[in-house]
């Protein structure tokens, strides 16, 4: 039957191509091409985490959107009276508006998710392998430097404009997920992970960012509390095995109540409360030591609290963040003249591609190596705009960088919506171009030959 041999035929173009990848894939690690496959078991928790942020993502789009509709209407004063409603103990640095609890309580929850992977990748997953990490390490410092130049070069000039040079350097995984699946892309795996990895390092710059630059007083008892507390935390947390077994619910009643009051007094301290987040998530044991690598309280954490996060601390985070009073059309155009909004929008939508490729680039040709055959520069750029959704950390530090109901807080909130909307529909029109490239690439990862269970373009001989 003519369909019959097609497929046949398509497959065994498929089996050519996972040959010469193979061949490529047992060149010297010096000059072995870019993106690696790295371990199938990589490789398949890395589908399952971005299978669960699509979801967040679209969780995150619609709580967005409906925030922005809300703060639009003749209801817009309800809204932000729901916002901008203080509760919370005074004495404890702890009364805040609904707003700043999502931003500086329920984000701590990302932030800890953050933490928990940092600490995966570097200690399990490909970043602890240098000849894996220099390239997408090196292409997220320049997703970082190049937009912060572009933004500065554009609204620095301006007097208290030039506050907001970071709020453009961040890539908001979740929200470029749900913009993979909702174009249907079938970007091969070596590209998803590498645009993870690139989030991941990003974050990790994002925290240092805010722990150095955007803190401007520290209290120096409220610190050593804090600190104290983590440590006590981190300390239970690797022993936790050797006093209670495999008891879950006795690691919930112990360290969980450790873990609040060390975000309570890091933020009395004057540092972003989400630090704390990532310190303890830094803290919980990938492994155990002693033990033939039995897994640690990581992986059972991060299951548990990554529907938290992504399913309600996003979501609700991005619904008190992306409010913004556009003031009807005449508004929503005349903001595009303003040297904020063109600034964050010029850095994530240009910067950051140009950024992450550019450097990319640098770091393949200092490394001796190429781009493989299998790819082309565009499906980095498209990477690279995919990366300019900064969104949630993005927003974030738009409320550290400009006091809220200042113009200038609205102009670069809905920079960054607007930014972020462009990057997306950009990478959309790119990686929907190369779909039919990748649906071939697809074909070839599935190709088992010896049955056993792992596709053969991930045994090429490597650790």
């Amino acid at each position: 039957m003519p369909t019959g041999k097609g497929d046949a035929q398509r497959q065994q173009r498929a089996r050519d191509e996972l040959v010469e990848a193979t061949k490529r894939a047992k060149l010297p690690d010096e000059i072995a091409p870019f993106p690696e496959y790295g371990s199938h078991a990589e490789a398949s928790r890395i589908g399952g985490i971005l299978r669960k942020e699509t979801v967040g993502g679209a969780l995150l789009v619609v709580f967005a959107a409906i925030a922005i509709v809300w703060a639009n209407t003749p209801w817009a004063d309800t809204y932000f009276a729901i916002r901008d409603f203080e509760f919370g103990i005074e004495a404890l640095h702890l009364k805040l508006s609904v707003g700043h609890w999502a931003a500086d309580g329920l984000l701590a929850i990302f932030f800890f998710l953050v933490g928990l992977e940092l600490k995966r990748e570097f200690v399990a997953g490909d970043l602890r392998k240098f000849r894996t990490a220099i390239v997408p390490i090196a292409a997220a410092a320049g997703g970082v430097i190049v937009p912060a130049l572009v933004y500065l070069s554009i609204a620095g000039q301006h007097e208290g404009l030039g506050r907001g040079w970071a709020i453009p350097t961040a890539t908001d995984i979740a929200f470029a997920v749900a913009v993979l699946a909702i174009i249907g892309s079938h970007l091969p795996s070596p590209l998803r992970i590498f645009l993870l990895t690139l989030a991941v390092v990003d974050d990790l710059i994002a925290i240092g960012i805010i722990a150095i630059f955007y803190t401007e007083q520290i209290e120096g008892v409220p610190l050593i509390v804090g600190l104290a507390c983590i440590g006590a935390y981190g300390y239970l947390a690797h022993a936790f095995r050797r006093f209670f077994g495999t008891k879950m619910f006795s690691a919930w009643i112990i360290l969980l109540p450790i873990g609040m009051i060390a975000w309570a007094f890091i933020h009395a301290s004057g540092i972003h409360a989400t630090i704390a987040g990532v310190l303890l998530g830094f803290m919980v044991p990938v492994f155990y030591k002693g033990t033939l690598r039995a897994k640690g309280l990581a992986e059972t954490f991060e299951h548990r609290f990554r529907p938290l996060s992504a399913g309600l601390a996003v979501p609700v985070f991005a619904f008190f963040a992306a409010g913004v009073d556009v003031g009807g059309w005449e508004g929503l155009v005349g903001s595009l003249t303003q040297p904020v909004t063109v600034g964050i929008i010029a850095a994530l939508v240009i910067g950051k591609p140009i950024g992450i490729t550019a450097v990319t680039w640098l770091a393949l040709k200092i490394s001796r190596r190429k781009l493989d055959a299998s790819y082309a520069w565009i499906d980095v750029i498209g990477v690279g705009l995919l990366a300019g959704i900064g969104f949630t950390v993005s927003l974030l530090v738009t409320e550290l960088s400009f006091a809220a109901g200042t113009e200038e807080n609205d102009w670069a909130k809905a920079a960054v919506l607007k930014a972020s909307v462009l990057a997306a529909l950009l990478a959309s029109i790119v990686l929907t171009v190369r779909n039919r490239r990748y649906k071939k690439i697809a074909e070839r990862e599935q190709i088992d030959a010896n049955e056993d269970g792992i596709p053969d373009v991930y045994q090429h001989g490597r650790d």
